[in-house]
């Protein structure tokens, strides 16, 4: 009998992805999942829990594998929040472009419920933090409550805009996929410039002004 083989987390992923891109289907159990690729049941529950759990890793993974591109651009540290955002889908999409396959057998049937899809319950935990991280501004309210709300409305938003893009890059069939790269572009450059709160601050401002020299005057 050939010895076991000693496996990491990511030699997991990678059997996980092998095995239902060859078979259209989740493995039967994790002992037949173990057995196909000589390797003892025990050391899969070393890291995973269910198969639930590899695929929310996954989609984990592609969002980890991102930043740790981004970490290495001297370019990126110094981008603005809006840039730092483009740059994020614009390698975010490459990684899944090169996982293609597993990415639409993993979220086709699904595509038009993604929102409360399990599957990307991490990604969607870690995009969301990451998008708080960018400290993008929103109006300076001075009340923390309705400070809070405007923040959870950002991260919430954002994450939808990430599910749209994500359903549009699954349908795409043009060259390089490269009307997603114009999806992308358009929609965080309209998402930022409908957040562009300098107009409206200013008329916050002006009304400030307006107010104190009434009470002056009376």
């Amino acid at each position: 009998m050939a010895k076991k083989k000693t496996i990491s987390e990511q030699d997991i992923l990678s059997f996980y992805m092998d095995y239902v891109l060859e078979r259209n289907e989740q493995p039967k159990s994790v002992y037949i999942f173990a057995k196909e690729n000589n390797f003892e049941e025990s050391s899969f529950y070393d890291f995973f829990g269910s198969f639930e759990a590899v695929e929310k890793y996954i989609f984990k993974e592609f969002f980890d594998n991102t930043l740790k591109v981004l970490g290495k651009s001297d370019d990126y540290q110094s981008f603005d929040a809006r840039n730092k955002l483009l740059s994020f889908y614009f390698t975010f999409f490459e990684n899944l472009t090169a996982n293609r396959s597993y990415v639409v057998y993993a979220l086709y049937k699904h595509k038009y419920s993604l929102k409360t899809l399990l599957t990307l319950s991490e990604l969607k935990k870690a995009f969301k933090n990451y998008v708080a991280d960018l400290n993008i501004k929103t109006l300076d309210i001075k009340e923390e409550r309705i400070d809070k709300i405007q923040k959870r409305a950002l991260q919430e938003s954002a994450w939808l805009q990430l599910l749209l893009t994500l359903k549009f890059w699954m349908d795409d069939t043009s060259p390089s996929f490269e009307k997603t790269d114009i999806f992308i572009e358009k929609s965080v450059n309209t998402s930022f410039d409908v957040l562009n709160i300098a107009p409206l601050k200013s008329v916050i401002d002006f009304g400030k002004f307006l107010f104190k020299e009434k009470m002056h005057m009376n």
